[in-house]
């Protein structure tokens, strides 16, 4: 198991930083806008819901960028790197890799203009690109407020129903995963079933993908962690899709 995977309850991972500022510099909000628009231009958006005319805006990007993209990148890394990068270092890292593998820029040119940003210490002298294309920019705006949803059709019914005993499987590690690792092979109780089937944006290796049912779970603390950790009289709750769930 990787250790990105199972942080819940882990101590001595070094002092809480509650920055309250969204972005601390100015790349940050660069590429918070440039993750952003590769999800508003992604190939994948002429089948989701709702669907786009992706294939109508005249944009060079032409490739599947999600926020499960952007996750397993950061769930790739070293351990070490992980911890050690800001949030949106992370970022940074994850998506200026896969712009050089799938050869929008070379890696000679982004240490170029590494250095000049580094140079500079600020933006200014690594300005936007000139010009603009209004088709973009109103594709870009309308996935910013309607974005796309992993809801799908379902012909099956529920597994499980709320009051029944359930078990996460513990299943072996993967690039990516949406499995908390600390409930791996714990025992917890169906709170509710959600009333639609859900997909996710790729195919993983541990079986999530096409639309199923989603649950709500509870644990107790105690299980999870042990009594001296744990608050007492509280109740842990976890979304979790059915492939990861099985009967007691």
């Amino acid at each position: 198991m990787k250790l990105q995977h199972n942080l819940g309850g882990l101590e001595g991972l070094g002092p809480v930083v509650f920055q309250k500022r969204v972005f601390v510099q100015a790349w940050e909000e660069r590429i918070f806008g440039i993750h952003v628009a590769m999800m508003a231009l992604s190939n994948h958006l002429d089948k989701a819901i709702p669907q786009y005319p992706i294939k109508q805006v005249p944009t060079t990007f032409k490739d599947f960028w999600t926020w499960g993209h952007l996750r397993m990148g950061a769930e790739g890394m070293n351990p070490f790197d992980y911890f050690r990068l800001r949030y949106y270092e992370k970022w940074l890292g994850g998506i200026s890799g896969f712009f050089v593998e799938k050869g929008y820029i070379t890696a000679e040119e982004l240490d170029a203009q590494t250095a000049l940003y580094l140079a500079s210490g600020n933006l200014a002298n690594a300005p936007l690109p000139a010009g603009g294309n209004a088709a973009i920019d109103t594709q870009v705006v309308r996935y910013l407020r309607e974005g796309d949803s992993p809801k799908g059709a379902y012909a099956g019914t529920a597994k499980f129903e709320p009051g029944m005993k359930v078990k996460v499987k513990n299943v072996p590690p993967i690039d990516h995963t949406r499995l908390p690792g600390h409930l791996r092979g714990k025992v917890g109780t169906i709170d509710s079933v959600y009333p639609d089937a859900y997909g996710y944006f790729f195919p993983t290796s541990d079986g999530i993908g096409s639309p199923m049912p989603v649950y709500l779970v509870s644990f107790d603390p105690q299980d999870l962690w042990g009594a001296e950790k744990s608050e007492p009289n509280s109740i842990y709750y976890d979304d979790l899709f059915e492939v990861y769930l099985e009967a007691v």
